[in-house]
Order: structure tokens, then sequence, then C-alpha cells
């Protein structure tokens, strides 16, 4: 059965719910997640438009990470850490190429993999995600050909893939991050555990 995971590199929400579905396919091997980029702030100016300025979208943007930390299982997400650092928030789709260009190398699983890192690298270590080297770090990281990955990320085919992904959530009427896909049934939000695995019983029937 396949669950198609809508999600943004961006999301603290999609951080929190990440763990729990991994939960759901170990006790439900044959799942098959299908990973589906859904950019919250597709350009570079997508913040300040938003937001009214730079400084205010970080802001309460980082209001959103600390109720986020406190839906997390682990608590990871730090934007005390955030808060000092002195770079522009990033914007979601370098990073979304990013986990299509290790998708090509390693298909749902590396996407999987290269996702959870982009996300551990932007809301527990606050490195900046919009930045080629350090894309390229999690690559390296992750044991996938970094040189294949720097042609990948540049290339088009990333970029076509990214847009297939959002013609799918608008298809289906996806409208945010996370929202979880599977037959007619649709579950939006980092919803616990027990939660998530009610809606799959649900849906699979």
């Amino acid at each position: 059965m396949e669950i198609e995971f809508f999600h943004d590199v961006l999301c603290a929400w999609c951080y929190a719910l990440s763990p729990r579905l991994r939960r759901l396919t170990e006790e439900f091997p044959d799942i098959k997640v299908i990973h589906r980029g859904f950019p919250l702030a597709p350009e570079p100016n997508d913040i300040v438009q938003m937001f009214g300025s730079k400084e205010k979208g970080k802001r309460d943007i980082l209001q959103h990470w600390k109720a986020a930390n406190m839906n997390d299982d682990e608590h990871r997400i730090n934007a005390e850490l955030m808060e000092q650092r002195d770079f522009d928030y990033p914007y979601s789709t370098p990073a979304l190429l990013a986990c299509k260009a290790a998708e090509l190398q390693g298909g749902q699983a590396m996407h999987w993999n290269y996702f959870d890192k982009v996300q551990e690298a932007h809301l527990t270590l606050c490195r900046n995600i919009a930045d080629f080297d350090v894309l390229t770090d999690i690559a390296r990281e992750l044991s996938l050909d970094v040189e294949k990955f720097s042609a990948d990320l540049r290339g088009e085919q990333v970029k076509y893939l990214l847009r297939l992904d959002i013609d799918r959530a608008l298809e289906l009427g996806v409208e945010a991050t996370p929202t979880l896909v599977a037959n007619d049934g649709m579950l939006t939000g980092a919803v616990p555990y027990d939660s998530l695995k009610r809606w799959y019983v649900k849906v699979r029937q």
C-alpha cells in the first residue's frame, strides 16, 4: 500500500511526523512511502512577501518552531540557536531539489534519508540549507556520489520532478504540510503515533 507524504524541508511539523511515519512502516512493512516536495516558500523573497520583512518572518516562524518542538517526541527543534544565526531564513526550493537529487541515486529510501538529514541541519543544527555547500555536505554524510549529486542538483530533471510533486498536490487538494494521502484518505498535521496508526488501519480497509 502506498502513502504519499507531502512535506517541505522548512516544515517543523514534518520533522516531528517523519519518525512516526518511519515507525509505522516498521510495524506495517507492506507500506511504500512516496515522497512529495511541497514548497511553502519556493522563492527567495517569499518570506518578505508573506510576513512583511525578513526579520518579522524569522521571528514569527520561530514561534512555530517552539510550538512544533512541544509536539516533537524528542524535542529536537532548536529555535534558540536559530535566533542567533545571522543568515537570511532559507527558502524551500534548493533543499527540495537536493532531496530529488538524492532520490536519483537511491530512490525513495534515499529521498527520505536526505530529507530527514536536511531537516536536522535546518531545525536542530540551524545551518543554512539554502547554501549549496551545506547541501553537498549532507550528500557526503549519506555516502552519495557527490559529483553526480552536484550535477543533478544544478540540472533540469530535479526541477521537473519537483514540479510533478507540486502538480500532484494541486490535483489532490493538498494545501499544507505535512499531509499524508493513501487510497481515498488524507491526514494533515503532526498527529501522535496512535492517531497515525488508526488513520492507516482505516484507509487500508
